[in-house]
């Protein structure tokens, strides 16, 4: 009976090797990282790279393979489809409609002072369900429906993701430098979200 390989969390560094196996996974995270941010510049391509961004921490973390440009360059072919480019195409509608309604939130009409909590909290939740739609693997893989479902299904964990958005938000807001990292931190916290809920 074959047996399969399972992952074994190694205590000690290996010869030459400066900061052991949990300095590893950050390492990757940063390089994912990285390379989600380049996939991301077309826009429309976003979905796929935050999936194979999740693909890859999701292999790093269960199974301690070290993440590389090719192996993110055959995850993000793997997901570049039809329906994320239409979901990519997405991205900049919701982005015009809520700067045409934070335009009204500034403006004197009545009901002005409600709209702009409510954007923010709906741009908020868009964010949860769309980073949860991309850290899900087959056969849900980035179904925005599944994404609700399972944001809704685990409020503890789209509360902990949404604190990730907010501090990432942050983060880009303060130390504009960092923006071409943040991918990786954020599609690290998708992906732990999808491992502890009880469906991944």
């Amino acid at each position: 009976m074959p047996h399969t390989p399972v992952a074994v969390h190694r205590e000690r560094k290996e010869p030459g090797e400066i900061f052991g196996s949990g300095f590893s996974l950050f390492a990757d995270m940063l390089l994912v990282g990285l390379l989600t941010g380049i996939a991301c510049l077309p826009v429309v391509t976003a979905p796929a790279a935050f999936a194979a961004a999740s693909a890859c921490l999701r292999q790093a973390a269960g199974g301690g393979a070290t993440v590389t440009s090719g192996t993110y360059a055959r995850a993000l072919r793997a997901r570049l489809s039809v329906g994320s480019l239409s979901a990519g195409l997405a991205l900049p509608l919701l982005v015009v409609v809520l700067l045409a309604d934070a335009a009204v939130a500034r403006s004197a009409l009545p009901g002005a002072g409600v709209v702009a909590p409510a954007l923010a909290l709906l741009a908020l939740g868009a964010a949860v369900v769309g980073l949860r739609a991309t850290a899900l693997d087959a056969p849900h893989r980035l179904s925005v429906r599944e994404g609700l479902v399972r944001s809704v299904a685990d409020p503890r964990g789209s509360l902990l993701l949404a604190g990730a958005v907010l501090l990432t938000a942050l983060l880009a807001w303060s130390i504009p430098l960092l923006v071409p990292l943040l991918p990786g931190p954020l599609a690290f916290a998708a992906t732990a979200v999808e491992l502890r809920s009880p469906h991944g």
